[in-house]
């Protein structure tokens, strides 16, 4: 027979790969209390924060429990959502035991990544098409198709060495500022300033900002908050490595057109 326990850490599970995977709070939240009450757990109660879930069920009984679980904020990841998302249904709609219910789990938090060299290419294209929409034109636009595969290059190795979200901001940004400018060393007749709105959009926190304005919305103040804490901090590590770069290459040549 299932224990409280069984399905409550279960419950606790689903919802942090749907955190870590970037779903929004009231869905997480809405998702742990549909399927506590589909495994026909009628006692409990749950707290879902932006990085944390607390978790119990039936309190003053024999088999009573807590469950706390610590969530860093992780990039957002659609394909795993959509897969936690349809595992919540089903066990809601009772095709879901809880044995069941952990294999298909491990299946979603096991799901192959993306293929490393579409995430290039595609993060090269957006690059193109923001710059191109800013005003670029087609050289600029090819120039920021090569630097936002070297970008997406440089974030992948950040992703590896598992460096800090801030430290990867700050020299991805960098990174992102140098491939712009060196065209201008080459002579070419480039806007920089397009190549770098669209080559630093990659690092833009546009959902993260989103997502806080939402939970303001649902009445989620303290994740709202952190969500538009991270983002400003984001948005300011960008500034900082871009502020860098522009500073040295003005100590170098002396100037450089104004952004």
């Amino acid at each position: 027979m299932t224990t409280t326990k069984e399905i409550l850490t279960l419950t606790a599970e689903i919802g942090d790969a749907m955190l870590r995977n970037g779903a929004e709070i009231y869905r997480v939240e809405d998702s742990l209390v549909r399927i506590l009450k589909a495994y026909n757990i009628e006692n409990f109660d749950i707290y879902v924060l932006s990085n944390g879930i607390f978790a119990s069920a039936n309190e003053g009984l024999d088999d009573s429990c807590s469950i706390i679980r610590h969530t860093p904020l992780g990039d957002v990841n659609l394909r795993k959502i959509s897969a936690l998302n349809q595992l919540t249904r089903d066990i809601c709609c009772k095709h879901c035991d809880v044995k069941t219910a952990w294999k298909r789990l491990d299946e979603c938090l096991n799901s192959p990544s993306p293929d490393k060299r579409l995430l290039c290419f595609f993060c090269g294209l957006g690059c193109s098409c923001f710059t191109y929409l800013f005003g670029g034109t087609i050289l600029d636009s090819i120039m920021a198709f090569v630097a936002g595969i070297f970008l997406e290059i440089f974030l992948l190795y950040c992703a590896h060495q598992k460096l800090s979200r801030f430290t990867k901001n700050v020299f991805a940004s960098i990174v992102a500022m140098t491939l712009s400018l060196l065209p201008l060393l080459f002579g070419l007749k480039i806007s920089y300033d397009k190549i770098v709105i669209g080559v630093i959009m990659p690092l833009v926190p546009g959902i993260t900002f989103t997502t806080s304005i939402r939970d303001f919305y649902n009445g989620d103040y303290l994740s709202g908050t952190i969500h538009l804490i991270d983002a400003l901090l984001t948005a300011l590590c960008i500034a900082a490595g871009v502020g860098i770069v522009i500073s040295i290459y003005q100590s170098i040549n002396g100037g450089v057109p104004v952004l």
